[in-house]
């Protein structure tokens, strides 16, 4: 009765504004002060909230109503908003105001009839809806399509705000009305998927909030509609936006209706938030992730009794790595069939951000699938190989430590026989990349059966010289690393198929950086044998590498790759080479006949000048080489050194001489050595000093010095005489080092003269020689005018009168008359001293 008379009397109050808004011809400023008079006798009067149903209820909502959606003033409207939100909140019957509010609300927001300009009435009049919602509850369930469709207008107002309070009234309604609201959901999905790429996080966080909830409490079939563009939000720069698809996903898994059908779209979502970068969002999904695991295993907890009972926690697992709980591990393998087809597609998908979250993906799937991966071996290993290529290094690292996980959970008898099969057509880089990791993620017993399979497929020509491309070779070195790292000892067995690889390795043209690691693996692999340097693993297998080198020598071209393996086997063994004369020498011989491939013979020859250089240390460290001597001069150098025309023909006479300068200049060839073979290589020789290479010619004249020396006084006139004419020509030559060679040359020919029978037939040679000594006197360099000096003092002893009456008759004409006074001295002080 109170609230009555308390009714009454307000009523009274509010009859002459009332009255003045009915007037249809009222104006704006009348309209205004009679809204302003309801405020004070509504608003500012502390009335109960009986009072103000009764008041709101009977008196003011349809005034109020048409006021707000049809008024043409702003501020009319906005004090009919302001006046219904009081009443409303105030009022113990709200649902009464339902039929007469969601009309007008309709017609100020929904086109084509109403669109209300002002950016923060639109908000108030959302704002309202809300507190409709809030209070009304399920009351407003015979006005949904109305609510539904304001906010399929509102959700795509142009203000952000309204959008964000409009996402908040989906959430309000799908709570208010379930049993009605999945009805008509589904109306929601397009404009909230509309507004979820908007530019204001906030914006998207709501969107995703409300999203969650439609679905939820909507129709769950939706979930199709609205996965790929939550998948988007979790590449989505802001930390929170990542965190509400996480919650919206964990809530979805553990409380959707037909959450079983979606298990296969949802849990690749919510396993890719374990990656975040944010510790946050990733401990989210591990809660949320825990707990679906655990609601699993309640609710098929028959199904799992055997497993449960019997589990046993893996022998070899990943270090560092907790298990996964066994819900959500038969989780991931229950669907696996489903989820990986089109992961795989992702993670060779052309955006560089999905293949890095999708490669993240599959380690996290692996790890949770464990030993179901080996029915999906085929299309895993195929998508890895492709990976593995990728120019982004954060994918290609993803897919070796899933790569890791088959080795870790997949028997090798069937990994192993998969990946190798690859290699039988074209192996590509990554198949080997794979098989690495593979190798690496296996216990080493598991692996022991395999070694000698391996270690013959890797040394496979087919595999280790497939191509000569770094990167390729690289992870070839990478996968002998791996197995010497897991095999440790065991890698005894397939020391010399490891060795062959190593080999080959180093014998590609590649930057040193790579010779460095062949050989820091060469020494890893000597040490698990126990031996003290790669040096003795040469030891263990020089003859095996030489027989394994040589099978095709006879067809070697320039291009043959063993030729380049040789030259690693022979310079890089040190010592060990010295043991291997017998095969050695047997491929020198038969590849370096005159009509074998010019190229590969100057590659050839340049290896044996190589090690001739440093004989001690190489081919004759065991003091075995001198045995070899005839053959290697009579059937390898001598041959070698007959003349021919072309460049590289040349190029093989020049490594050829300096290979005979080699053996004498470290006294290998002995006098008696010299004696043997002087007859076949004096005419070579003495051809080689007219070579264009000043090289060539230096060596020639020192080697012919030596013979003189050697066996000089055994020579006949014949020879005498075409030695020196060749010799004399050099001393004419544009190098100062060939001159000067020439020069000692030559004093050792006058010694050889002194003490032979043909001296006598010899005389007007020496007086030649002796015109053209003197013309050399003159040369422009003074150490070659010392040097021929000498030779003169060497030969005046032959015919001291000849060589004075010589010199009388040019020293008027020299440049520098010293060197001749200087001869005409010495002669006489040794006829003196005679």
């Amino acid at each position: 009765n109170m609230a009555a008379a308390g009714a009454a009397e307000v009523a009274q109050a509010l009859s002459r504004p009332l009255s003045c808004l009915r007037e249809p011809d009222c104006g704006r400023a009348a309209r205004l002060r009679a809204l302003e008079a309801i405020r004070a006798e509504v608003q500012e009067r502390p009335l109960s909230a009986a009072v103000v149903q009764e008041v709101f209820g009977a008196q003011l909502v349809r005034p109020l109503a048409r006021c707000l959606a049809g008024d043409a003033a702003e501020r009319c409207r906005e004090l009919a908003l302001q006046l219904l939100c009081h009443g409303l909140s105030r009022g113990d019957r709200p649902g009464e105001a339902l039929p007469v509010l969601l009309p007008a609300l309709a017609q100020r927001l929904c086109p084509p009839q109403g669109f209300e300009p002002s950016e923060e009435l639109r908000l108030g009049l959302v704002q309202l809806l809300s507190l409709l919602l809030q209070r009304c509850g399920a009351s407003v369930g015979p006005y949904l399509t109305d609510v539904i469709r304001i906010l399929q207008a509102t959700l795509l107002d142009h203000y952000a705000e309204v959008r964000r309070e409009s996402c908040r009234c989906a959430v309000a309604c799908a709570q208010a009305v379930p049993e009605h609201f999945h009805m008509q959901s589904e109306s929601l999905i397009k404009p909230l998927m509309q507004t979820i790429s908007h530019q204001h996080y906030r914006v998207r966080v709501d969107v995703i909030q409300a999203t969650g909830a439609v679905i939820q409490f909507g129709n769950g079939k939706s979930v199709d509609d609205v996965l790929s563009h939550l998948a988007q939000r979790l590449f989505d720069e802001i930390p929170k936006v990542r965190h509400a698809v996480t919650t919206v996903i964990g809530e979805w898994l553990l409380h959707l209706q037909d959450r079983y059908s979606y298990f296969h779209k949802l849990i690749p979502l919510l396993l890719g938030s374990f990656t975040d970068e944010i510790p946050e969002n990733t401990k989210l999904a591990w809660t949320y992730w825990e707990k679906i695991g655990l609601q699993w295993e309640k609710e098929n907890e028959e199904d799992l009794k055997d497993k449960i009972d019997f589990s046993v926690s893996p022998s070899h697992y990943p270090k560092g790595v907790t298990q996964p709980g066994l819900g959500c591990r038969e989780l991931v393998s229950r669907n696996l069939s489903k989820i990986l087809p089109g992961l795989c597609h992702d993670i060779t998908d052309w955006v560089e951000s999905t293949r890095i979250k999708a490669s993240q993906l599959l380690y996290t799937l692996l790890l949770h699938a464990e030993d179901h991966i080996t029915q999906h071996m085929e299309l895993l290993l195929r998508t890895l190989y492709q990976a593995c290529l990728d120019e982004e290094s954060d994918v290609v690292k993803n897919c070796v430590k899933a790569a890791e996980l088959i080795g870790t959970f997949v028997s090798p008898k069937v990994s192993l026989r998969l990946i190798t099969s690859a290699f039988e057509k074209t192996p590509k880089p990554s198949c080997i990349m794979v098989l690495t990791a593979v190798i690496r993620g296996s216990p080493k017993e598991i692996l022991q059966p395999h070694l000698t399979d391996l270690g013959n497929t890797l040394s496979q020509a087919g595999v280790c010289q497939r191509s000569e491309e770094v990167f390729y070779m690289e992870q070839l070195l990478y996968c002998v690393q791996a197995l010497i790292e897991v095999c440790q000892e065991d890698c005894k067995e397939i020391s010399f198929q490891l060795m062959k690889v190593l080999v080959t390795v180093m014998a590609i043209p590649c930057s040193q950086h790579l010779k460095e690691k062949v050989e820091e693996t060469m020494s890893s692999l000597a040490q698990v044998q126990q031996l003290d340097s790669f040096l003795y693993l040469y030891k263990q297998h020089i003859i095996q590498l030489m027989e394994w080198v040589s099978v095709s020598c006879d067809d070697w071209t320039c291009y043959s790759p063993e030729i380049l393996q040789l030259d690693v086997i022979a310079t890089h063994s040190g010592p060990v080479i010295g043991e291997a004369l017998n095969n050695f020498i047997l491929i020198l011989t038969t590849c370096l006949q005159p009509n074998k491939d010019p190229q590969m013979r100057l590659k050839l020859f340049t290896v044996l000048s190589q090690l001739l250089q440093k004989a001690s240390e190489t081919v004759n460290s065991q003091g075995l080489f001198p045995s070899y001597l005839e053959t290697v001069i009579k059937d390898i150098l001598a041959p070698n050194l007959q003349w021919h025309a072309g460049r590289t023909a040349a190029a093989i006479r020049t490594t050829a001489v300096s290979c005979l300068w080699a053996l004498i200049h470290c006294e290998m060839l002995s006098p008696t050595e010299i004696l043997k073979v002087k007859d076949g290589l004096m005419p070579q020789i003495i051809a080689a000093m007219d070579e264009d290479s000043k090289i060539t010619r230096l060596m020639a004249c020192r080697i012919v010095g030596v013979f003189l020396k050697v066996c000089g006084r055994q020579f006949d006139e014949d020879q005498f005489t075409n030695t020196y004419t060749e010799v004399l020509k050099r001393l004419d030559d544009a190098s100062c080092d060939v001159r000067l060679a020439a020069a000692h040359t030559l004093t050792n020919w006058f010694k050889c003269l002194k003490d032979s029978d043909v001296k006598s037939a010899m005389e007007t040679h020496i007086e030649f020689l002796y015109q053209e000594l003197l013309i050399h006197l003159d040369d422009p360099d003074q150490n070659i005018q010392n040097a021929v000096l000498e030779v003169l003092k060497e030969g005046s002893v032959l015919y001291p009168e000849l060589l004075v009456r010589e010199i009388e008759g040019v020293v008027h004409k020299h440049q520098t008359p010293v060197y001749c006074n200087q001869l005409l001295h010495h002669i006489q002080s040794a006829k003196e001293s005679a």
